[in-house]
């Protein structure tokens, strides 16, 4: 079979799975140190003007954008954490919910800030140079990125062994399901974000839990480097 038919069918999987967790996925958070300098961190970023969401989910980080922001577009694949989402922001706030598999979603203009919460590492290997494209194409030339992520796996979940990014996870009715989970090193993400036009630094926490901010290099948005 084709390798990327493969992969898609993965992605199918990893679809269908956050889908299926959406009513408990608030239920599910990673109870280690750390995550309060993830929340600490966006905080102190500011993700101020019109800010794309990448991978919303059910809307946990949404809100919080929407301190700083002018509007939010929040985009995912799974109807059902879209629902979730809308219906926990404010009435009249000023979200706008997009349905779309984020490996083929083309963006429809630009943002200020593009914000991504526990996403990037859903990306497989082979993705990921293509996603930061998507990510550039949606950026206004000075705007600003941020992520927060982790590299958690349980041994029980590493199916294929801890050098494969495809783990299996289980909904809470015990149905299985095979997913993307690379355990990205911040220093080593940093390293690859740079190679392909990105001035980002990597911050790990105390715990499992990593975060990304910065922009475009100069090069990279057209302008000169000195």
């Amino acid at each position: 079979m084709d390798p990327r038919s493969v992969q898609d069918q993965l992605l199918a999987q990893q679809r269908a799975y956050y889908s299926a967790l959406a009513p408990q996925y608030l239920d599910q958070g990673l109870d280690l140190p750390g995550f309060d300098e993830l929340t600490d961190a966006l905080d102190a970023f500011r993700p101020a003007g019109s800010v794309l969401e990448l991978a919303c989910g059910p809307g946990f980080w949404t809100n919080r954008l929407l301190r700083n922001a002018s509007d939010v577009t929040a985009v995912d694949a799974s109807p059902e954490m879209l629902a979730i989402a809308a219906s926990r922001v404010p009435s009249g706030a000023r979200v706008r919910f997009v349905e779309a598999d984020l490996f083929t979603w083309e963006p429809d203009r630009r943002y200020d800030v593009v914000f991504m919460g526990f996403w990037l590492s859903h990306v497989p290997a082979e993705r990921f140079e293509s996603f930061w494209g998507v990510v550039a194409a949606a950026l206004a030339p000075s705007g600003r990125v941020f992520f927060a992520d982790d590299a958690y796996r349980t041994p029980d979940e590493l199916i294929e062994g801890p050098a494969s990014s495809t783990i299996q996870r289980r909904t809470p009715d015990g149905t299985a399901y095979r997913i993307v989970k690379v355990p990205h090193e911040p220093a080593d993400l940093e390293r690859r974000l740079r190679e392909i036009g990105w001035d980002l630094t990597v911050t790990p926490t105390v715990g499992p839990f990593f975060w990304g901010a910065g922009n475009r290099t100069a090069m990279s948005t057209g302008g000169t480097s000195t």
